[in-house]
C-alpha cells in the first residue's frame, strides 16, 4: 500500500461487513488514496443481504473513512465489463466458487503494468486454489509473489519456473486446510484439534 501514488484506487471485491475495508481504509488514507468496496449484499443466510450492507456503513462510518471509501453495490461480475476507471491495487474477497474467482481475476485488465493483487483465501478454498492453479500457475499472465497465511499476493508479470514452482509448494498447505474443513464438516472438531486446530470455524 505504501508503494501506491497519492489519489490511486484500491478496489476491494467482497466487502461484507467491512472488516477488510477499514484496514485497506487506514492504510490508502496514510498515501492519500481511495478505496472502492464493491459488494452486491445478497440476500440470504450466508451472504447477509441489506442488513449486512447496513452494518457495513455503520462500521465505515464509526471507523472514520466515509471520505476514503466509496461504495460501489452490485455483482462484480456484472460491474467489469462496463469499468472504466484505472485500478491501482486490487482486492480479491467475493464469491470463492472457481467461476466468479476467475472472472474477478480479469479487473486487473485495469492495472498498471506491474500491479498487484491480493487474494484472501486463495490456499484454503478449493475453488479459489483451482482457479488459481489454472490461471496462476499454467497461465502467462499472473506471478505468485508470497502470501501472509491465507492473503496471496500476485503481480501481473509473466511467470518463470520459480515462480510456477512457488505456487506448488503451498499445495500441501491447501490440502491441510480442506482436510480440517472435512472433519469440521463431520463435526469432528476434537480429532482436527488433534491436528492443531482450534475452534468451530473454518480454519483462515
Amino acid at each position: 500500500m505504501c508503494r501506491l501514488r497519492p489519489g490511486a484506487t484500491v478496489v476491494e471485491i467482497g466487502s461484507h461487513q467491512g472488516r477488510s475495508t477499514i484496514i485497506l481504509g487506514h492504510a490508502a488514507r496514510t498515501v492519500g488514496a481511495r478505496v472502492v468496496a464493491i459488494d452486491a449484499f445478497v440476500d440470504g443466510r450466508l451472504f447477509g443481504g441489506s442488513s449486512t450492507r447496513d452494518r457495513f456503513e455503520a462500521n465505515i462510518r464509526a471507523a472514520g473513512l466515509t471520505d476514503v471509501v466509496e461504495l460501489v453495490v452490485g455483482y462484480s461480475t456484472r460491474l467489469r465489463p462496463s469499468w472504466t476507471r484505472p485500478v491501482d491495487l486490487l482486492y480479491i474477497d467475493g464469491k470463492h466458487d472457481y467461476w466468479t474467482y476467475v472472472d474477478d481475476l480479469r479487473w486487473s485488465a485495469h492495472l498498471p503494468a506491474d500491479g498487484e493483487i491480493l487474494v484472501h483465501d486463495c490456499f484454503s478454498s478449493i475453488g479459489v486454489t483451482s482457479g488459481t492453479l489454472v490461471k496462476v500457475l499454467a497461465g502467462r499472465r499472473y506471478t505468485y509473489v508470497d502470501r501472509s497465511r491465507s492473503l496471496a499476493r500476485f503481480t501481473l508479470r509473466r511467470p518463470a519456473f520459480k515462480d510456477r514452482w512457488r505456487v506448488v509448494a503451498q499445495l500441501p498447505w491447501f490440502l491441510g486446510n480442506v482436510f480440517l474443513k472435512v472433519l469440521l464438516r463431520l463435526r469432528l472438531r476434537r480429532v482436527a484439534g488433534w491436528f492443531g486446530h482450534r475452534g468451530p470455524y473454518d480454519p483462515f
